[in-house]
């Protein structure tokens, strides 16, 4: 049987080495760190976005082709005075708001104070006005008090689903947390738009082409804003 004889392994005159890899240019940084901030603002306004895109739908169509979905059901009550009985405007919204427990706190207390009206040809005194609105998203309660009657009238409306959603958009009887808490829904938007240009320039060969697409877009909005006022 032969015998094979035992040779050492040769060394390599050129050692096999990993080389590290090459470190990321300010554009795969940027490109990154983008993308990153893009998808959690993203994910801030989604569901918010979702709350607002439809009921935006709804505003859009509140007054040309009509979505019949927002409704309200109005009702109309009058309310004796106490004796004595309030002595101003917000004595008066002081006291609807503890008798019949009225949410929120009340909003546009006005007084019209009395002035002469013609009736014919006989000129008559129009008695002092005082109104007190309580607002929320679900409804709301207009009182409305004539100096010198003996009950104050009180218009109710309540609100469907739609038209509570609706009015979350608008913020109609939301406190000064929730009116912040949309202005970071606005400020995302504006984020996601800005981020979302700068992307597709860096990631894109056709850098004019998305300029312009942009330039294009900020003068229609522009064009169509100023057509409104």
């Amino acid at each position: 049987m032969p015998v094979i004889p035992f040779r050492s392994p040769r060394t390599p005159q050129h050692p096999f080495t990993v080389q590290p890899p090459p470190a990321p240019s300010r554009r795969a940084v940027a490109v990154k760190w983008l993308r990153k901030m893009h998808g959690w603002i993203g994910l801030w306004g989604a569901v918010l976005g979702l709350l607002f895109g439809s009921t935006g739908i709804l505003l859009n169509h509140r007054a040309i082709l009509k979505i019949p979905a927002v409704q309200a059901r109005e009702s109309t009550v009058q309310v004796p005075l106490p004796d004595p009985a309030p002595a101003d405007p917000q004595a008066l919204a002081a006291w609807l708001k503890s008798s019949l427990k009225l949410e929120p706190d009340p909003t546009r207390v006005k007084l019209e104070p009395a002035r002469p009206v013609a009736w014919g040809d006989r000129d008559l005194v129009q008695p002092a006005r005082w109104t007190a609105s309580f607002t929320s998203p679900s409804g709301g309660v207009v009182a409305e008090y004539w100096v010198g009657n003996s009950y104050v009238t009180l218009k109710r409306n309540e609100n469907n689903v739609f038209a509570t959603l609706t009015n979350l958009h608008k913020g109609v009887g939301m406190s000064v947390g929730w009116i912040l808490l949309v202005d970071t829904l606005a400020g995302s938007i504006i984020l996601l738009s800005l981020s979302g240009v700068v992307l597709w320039t860096l990631t894109n060969r056709r850098r004019t082409v998305g300029i312009a697409i942009a330039a294009v877009s900020l003068l229609l909005a522009g064009g169509v804003a100023l057509a409104s006022i």
